[in-house]
């Protein structure tokens, strides 16, 4: 498997929303890492984004930024509908790929992505970046220390109202087309949560799902469901529905052991809460100002030679299964 030698010269497909601030700019933050070039279909919007973050070149096709001499590595940003596509470009163009979560539409297609890899030789890595925050990596840590017993369940709830959920947006909100989303706004938000999951406790052994529409605003499910059993018998119990009164708003992960209980969210700034019989504590953490620069410093690392995949295409086939055991979109 090819190494990188030298600078991580990133170009970017899809420099839309989420490289504003989440992924963007970080490129060029990290030493031996610069972004270089971007692309998006609506050329004056690609020329915007070049022109406001000091980037040297911009493209409206995807196959421009690939071919581009400079370019040695690839970050799709786009829905998920075209990341098996831009993947497959870049694969056989032999240049690694940093693909946004989902990583696919379904796990049928992150399985070819897979296969493809696995014949191209290519290094790829799915963008879990939350694996890389610090209050994860300490609840994963506390949890493997035994500090609240033995696991019994975790209690998974993500609610908003219609709204909060900008549903009123049907037209422009690709996150609730499920030909674009793979599903809706489960597919946006849960891969975040059931992949955190999967990187503490482990592929599961068990997984149902459902989805419904309740609301009829648009055509995705707008209540999702998802119960679970991993190892030990540990079992999750989550749900996410996007269709309720603002008032009973609310996200919350919460993981009961035998002797106590540890809770925090997935989506606002929170501080790790640890309920036990001696007590209550509260630990604090500070967040990056772009929240991926922890992951793409290791993507670079494993880019160069100089580290292990932080979040592999295998890896990421976990979360699919768990998302496609609802039963939303299985073309």
């Amino acid at each position: 498997m090819e190494t990188i030698r030298g600078t991580v010269n990133w170009g970017i497909i899809g420099c839309g929303d989420v490289c504003e601030v989440k992924s963007g700019p970080a490129f060029s933050k990290i030493e031996g890492s610069k972004l270089v070039a971007v692309m998006r279909r609506d050329a004056t919007k690609a020329k915007d984004y070049a022109a406001r973050h000091g980037v040297a070149r911009y493209y409206d096709q995807a196959h421009q930024l690939i071919d581009d001499e400079e370019v040695n590595a690839i970050y799709i940003a786009t829905p998920p509908a075209f990341h098996e596509a831009y993947a497959l470009m870049a694969m056989q163009a032999g240049k690694p790929v940093y693909i946004e979560k989902p990583v696919s539409t379904n796990s049928a297609a992150c399985q070819r992505l897979i296969e493809a890899r696995q014949q191209s030789q290519t290094r790829v890595t799915v963008a879990h970046y939350r694996r890389g925050l610090s209050l994860f990596k300490k609840a994963k840590a506390l949890l493997l220390e035994g500090v609240i017993g033995p696991i019994r369940l975790i209690r998974m709830t993500t609610l908003q109202s219609a709204a909060g959920s900008n549903t009123a947006q049907v037209e422009d909100n690709w996150r609730i087309n499920p030909t674009l989303s793979g599903g809706g706004l489960f597919h946006d938000l849960a891969p975040h949560q059931l992949d955190i999951l999967y990187w503490i406790f482990g592929a599961p052994r068990e997984v149902r799902g459902r989805a419904l529409n309740q609301s009829g605003l648009y055509q995705a499910p707008d209540m999702t469901t998802v119960e679970a059993v991993f190892a030990h018998s540990v079992c999750l119990s989550g749900v996410w529905a996007f269709n309720v009164g603002a008032s009973a708003a609310e996200e919350q992960c919460e993981i009961i052991g035998a002797r106590g209980t540890l809770r925090f969210s997935f989506f606002k700034k929170s501080d790790l809460i640890i309920d036990t019989d001696s007590g209550t504590q509260r630990l604090a953490f500070t967040y990056p100002e772009n929240i991926q620069h922890p992951m793409i410093a290791e993507v670079v690392k494993f880019f160069k030679g100089e580290g292990p995949n932080p979040c592999s295409l295998e890896e990421a086939l976990v979360s699919m299964n768990m998302m496609d055991s609802t039963g939303v979109f299985n073309g």
